[in-house]
């Protein structure tokens, strides 16, 4: 499969490394100082563009890759408030194709999973208060991170009692503590750390009066993003629309 890719930070320079390994050809790739290969035919070669950028970056590269025909796995988040009805909408009557996670790693597509059946099952019990927290890099520039809002809002849609979630505290790396945990009875609360080089972790607490339930994935580098980022253009090029990790990873 040829592949291009949009963004050489550390992650691409990582989903670069596994995809030769699994076979895969590296035909162009895209950084901020090279954006007229955009318009390259090495780029236009591409099965697949696999885009990991930034939140203000990843609408625009989207649609230069649409103009090619050129199929996009993405990881980049922010961006879906703004403009995830066009993007819907190209992927439905334009007939582009576009693979989005906020989260590539298999651990956390399983973690999901996880969170979603438990939320089932406490839907029974609302004596258990659910609270949220994700830790990242000092990098990271969104907060709450984008997999803590879709798991946030997997856990909603099975939790009767809860209706949206919302910003909590953020914690700088400087020590800096802002916002607050304190929010309406059906309101779940995403509360953001920010420390040293931390690949993420995210954790879903179910807190009573007799006890808590606790469930945490924490990543131990971006190995598992990339190879998940590899194992979804694999299944992009033979697949079409708007596309994510329920597709890829049925459990």
């Amino acid at each position: 499969m040829k592949i291009a890719l949009i963004g050489y930070g550390k992650m691409g320079k990582m989903i670069e490394q596994i995809a030769i390994s699994r076979g895969h050809e590296i035909v162009s790739i895209i950084d901020i100082d090279n954006q007229q290969d955009f318009e390259s035919e090495a780029f236009a070669s591409a099965d697949v563009a696999i885009e990991f950028t930034s939140p203000t970056a990843a609408y625009g590269n989207y649609l230069k890759a649409f103009a090619k025909n050129v199929k996009v796995v993405s990881g980049s988040t922010g961006w879906m408030q703004e403009h995830g009805d066009d993007v819907r909408r190209l992927c439905t009557e334009g007939g582009q194709t576009l693979f989005w996670a906020s989260n590539f790693s298999i651990g956390v597509a399983i973690f999901s999973a996880v969170n979603r059946y438990l939320a089932n099952i406490m839907n029974r019990f609302p004596q258990y208060e659910v609270e949220m927290e994700e830790t990242h890099h000092v990098h990271k520039l969104d907060a709450p991170s984008g997999t803590a809002i879709t798991l946030a809002e997997d856990l909603i849609g099975q939790l009767d009692r809860k209706a949206q979630w919302v910003k909590g505290t953020l914690l700088a790396p400087d020590g800096t503590l802002s916002g607050t945990a304190q929010c309406a009875p059906d309101e779940v609360a995403i509360n953001s750390i920010r420390r040293d080089e931390v690949p993420g972790i995210h954790t879903i607490r179910y807190d009573s009066d007799a006890d808590a339930i606790t469930i945490t994935h924490d990543a131990h580098s971006r190995k598992g993003f990339a190879l998940g980022a590899v194992l979804a253009a694999e299944y992009t090029a033979e697949h079409q629309g708007l596309l994510t990790t329920s597709d890829l990873f049925q459990f």
